[in-house]
């Protein structure tokens, strides 16, 4: 288990570096309102608040007892698997929580069918669209932090 110290650091920094990261990609894709820039840049630093302790423990738990390459590998793919399915999870919820307004009753057929196929939806546009957010700076953060990970592992 990684420590209660590490992982709220290390969530609080992830946080910073990917909602940095965000706030970059749509410096540079030139958005001028920044009351929907400051809602994205939050949600990104959510999300990776929210991944950053599953996707250590999952790192450390695939790594245990390997080599330093094998923790390399497994901070970057756990690290990273985590911040898109949180990040991409409640971009979801946020979708699906402006459309629900359109939806049918609550647990009924329909409303089930435009619960799956709106979070769909939104999971695909997210990756589409909120992906290409996390570069340059958010990969050279999970390239750093995965560095990091390795080295507490020797």
């Amino acid at each position: 288990m990684p420590s209660t110290g590490a992982a709220l650091v290390g969530a609080l920094l992830w946080a910073m570096a990917m909602g940095a990261s965000a706030l970059t990609g749509l410096w540079l894709d030139n958005w001028e309102t920044p009351e929907k820039i400051r809602f994205v840049v939050l949600l990104f630093a959510m999300g990776a608040a929210i991944a950053f302790p599953v996707g250590l423990f999952a790192a450390r738990l695939a790594s245990l007892d390997r080599h330093w390459e094998v923790a390399l590998a497994a901070a970057f793919v756990c690290l990273l698997a985590a911040t898109l399915a949180f990040t991409g999870g409640l971009f979801a919820l946020q979708y699906r929580s402006y459309y629900a307004e359109w939806h049918a009753e609550a647990f009924t057929v329909r409303w089930a069918f435009e619960l799956v196929f709106t979070s769909l939806t939104a999971l695909y546009q997210f990756v589409v669209l909120g992906v290409r957010l996390y570069f340059p700076l958010g990969f050279i953060a999970l390239a750093a932090a995965s560095v990091w990970f390795a080295r507490q592992q020797r």
